[in-house]
């Protein structure tokens, strides 16, 4: 997926185990999927998750998980990660990598929800929860989750770049009306800032949230972007936006982040992510963007 992608084969694993978590060694070792953009993601025994970064960009996220996560253990509705240990480059594998508790669940679809508005309500609690966390020891926004207007020259050059994909037109009058949107001056509040792929169920209910790498300070837009999704329908959107008190400003905004990263994604995974590549399409859809595939 990435020019300068990290290999991680069951090898590579086995001997890190070996080398730095022997009693681990033998245990069971599969691949989790879908497989990971960032991070390879190595299930281990019953009980355990491996996450090992797969380019450099992902790298300080197993650091930060550490510290974060902790943070979250019991104070959401929902489960998070627990962190058990950290390994360290080896045996040529050039980056930090994390060992987890393992939580249970199915990477979550509008088709394995047992009820879309119970689902919407219950995402809605999630970050609720996690913007009422108390903002000790805060990481600075980054990605989408900054103000709009400074990623606008990501955003133009995403557009562009899928300009063979997408209805160009459209995508940058979305972008440039997210852009006149006021910008968030509510209090300082963590954001998880990639809902989207990230969400359990078990039972057709939502069940944990994975995946804390991009957690900061930020705008809540970021996290409302999620009912652009394929996990949402119109209805179900209504009802995330009226528990959550979304106002129009932040929606405006979450269309604004959807739509950078929808037409970003959409070209860079064309031929190597089929499943990104569904949600970029259903995402500029449900933002009224056209979009052609040659």
């Amino acid at each position: 997926m990435h020019d300068d992608e990290v290999d991680v084969p069951e090898e590579l694993v086995r001997s890190l185990l070996a080398g730095q978590f022997p009693s681990l060694a033998d245990l069971p070792l599969r691949l989790v999927e879908p497989w990971g953009t960032d991070n390879a993601i190595w299930r281990l025994g019953d009980d355990l998750v491996l996450r090992l970064p797969r380019v450099a960009w992902a790298a300080e996220q197993v650091h930060w998980e550490a510290e974060f996560l902790p943070r979250l253990d019991g104070t959401l509705p929902v489960a998070t990660p627990v962190p058990v240990a950290l390994g360290v480059p080896a045996a040529g594998y050039p980056f930090a990598w994390a060992v987890h508790k393992w939580l249970e669940g199915r990477a979550a679809s509008r088709e394995g929800m047992a009820d879309l508005a119970c689902f919407a309500l219950d995402l809605a609690a999630a970050v609720r929860g996690l913007q009422a966390l108390p903002v000790t020891a805060p990481r600075r926004a980054r990605n989408r989750a900054r103000p709009l207007a400074a990623y606008h020259d990501d955003a133009l050059q995403a557009i562009a770049g899928a300009a063979q994909l997408v209805d160009a037109a459209a995508a940058r009058r979305v972008w440039e009306e997210a852009l006149a949107a006021p910008a968030y001056a509510g209090p300082a509040c963590w954001v998880h800032g990639d809902l989207e792929g990230n969400c359990l169920l078990q039972a057709g209910a939502l069940s944990g949230i994975v995946d804390w790498g991009s957690a900061c300070i930020g705008d809540p837009a970021v996290d409302v972007q999620v009912v652009w999704s394929p996990l949402f329908t119109e209805e179900s959107r209504g009802v995330f936006l009226e528990a959550l008190g979304v106002d129009a400003a932040t929606l405006a905004r979450s269309r604004g982040a959807a739509v950078e990263q929808a037409c970003a994604a959409l070209p860079y995974y064309l031929d190597t992510y089929p499943e990104i590549v569904s949600r970029s399409l259903h995402k500029l859809a449900a933002l009224g963007i056209p979009t052609s595939l040659p």
